[in-house]
């Protein structure tokens, strides 16, 4: 059994009340108390119960966190901020999986809280504004890292994928390219929309008109399989595109590979571009021309947010601003 503040209280001839605040360095309890109480504790090994805090306190100091699959090189960087960030606020953080499921994904949401955490942490949201209703049952706060349901939800980080995918094809644009196509990713609804509309953006403001043809909208398959089976469809046209802008960098990578095997040169045959900058991009070859999220920082942003929650504050979405990586899988026509 462990050392419990009564066998302190009992060592040091005073009270387990008094102990208590003592351990919490309580003003009404005397220094030479403090001292004694925190002398004992040290010797006699006591460790505090977070459980027993929790009760006491009505928090648990710990949050959960929901990502879609921690095999998904995108999730680390986030994960990592948000602990460390956590970690600095004396917080513990909780791991789930929703596989990109919505029903999952709630499951996961229900299932932290049962296990009585502060507040939820969730990326890529299949759910959404569904929160909105669900937090008086809940009665957690919840924050969500690139929520991909359509709508708004109150609390939110969410990179600028508009301005990041209008930064990638301007930069195919100036490097000559006409046709350049877009491999899409349907089942990610908002950053795939706004990722379009910036594709389509920059296409239209420097008078280049939108080939529907050259929108690739695959469903059902995973991101590198996406990639390949968009190639298998590219190759398979008449006048085909000279660049590539992927949804994202594993898509890209799928892309590569599939025209690596087909015998089509990148960049010079066909420049691609992708989204994200996950650490595999900067070693694969040739490597990838990228439109960087700042992950880390996205994930330190989303713990300070539920924070701040936790704590009864008001706090507003926040959107992060990416920047473009350019590497050698692009090149001038």
């Amino acid at each position: 059994m462990g050392v419990s503040i009564k066998d302190i209280a009992k060592a040091a001839g005073v009270s387990h009340t008094t102990v208590s605040r003592a351990l919490r360095d309580d003003p009404r309890i005397s220094e030479q108390t403090r001292n004694l109480v925190h002398r004992l504790a040290t010797e006699m090994g006591y460790s505090p119960s977070a459980i027993a805090r929790g009760l006491a306190t009505g928090k648990t100091n710990t949050v959960g966190m929901v990502v879609t699959t921690i095999s998904d090189p995108f999730v680390a960087p986030i994960a990592q901020g948000t602990e460390r960030k956590a970690m600095e606020a004396g917080y513990s953080l909780i791991l789930s999986q929703s596989g990109a499921d919505p029903d999952r994904e709630l499951a996961a949401v229900r299932l932290l809280r049962e296990r009585r955490v502060d507040g939820v942490i969730v990326t890529a949201s299949r759910v959404g504004e569904l929160y909105t209703p669900l937090l008086s049952e809940l009665k957690v706060p919840i924050v969500l890292i690139n929520n991909q349901k359509g709508g708004g939800y109150l609390h939110s980080i969410y990179v600028d994928d508009f301005a990041g995918a209008k930064m990638a094809v301007g930069l195919l644009i100036d490097l000559g390219h006409r046709d350049i196509a877009y491999i899409a990713c349907p089942e990610r609804e908002r950053s795939n929309r706004n990722r379009m509309n910036g594709y389509k953006a920059a296409l239209e403001s420097r008078g280049i008109s939108v080939n529907e043809r050259l929108i690739l909208q695959l469903e059902g398959k995973d991101d590198m399989a996406r990639g390949a089976a968009a190639v298998e469809e590219i190759l398979s046209l008449d006048e085909r595109p000279t660049a590539l802008f992927c949804y994202n960098d594993m898509t890209a990578i799928g892309a590569l590979q599939a025209l690596h095997e087909s015998g089509v040169r990148v960049p010079e045959d066909i420049s691609i571009v992708g989204f994200d900058d996950v650490p595999i991009s900067s070693v694969v070859c040739p490597a990838l021309t990228t439109v960087a999220q700042p992950k880390e920082e996205m994930g330190v942003k989303a713990m300070e947010m539920l924070l701040a929650l936790i704590e009864g504050e008001e706090r507003e979405n926040v959107v992060v601003k990416p920047r473009l990586v350019v590497r050698s899988s692009t090149a001038r026509v």
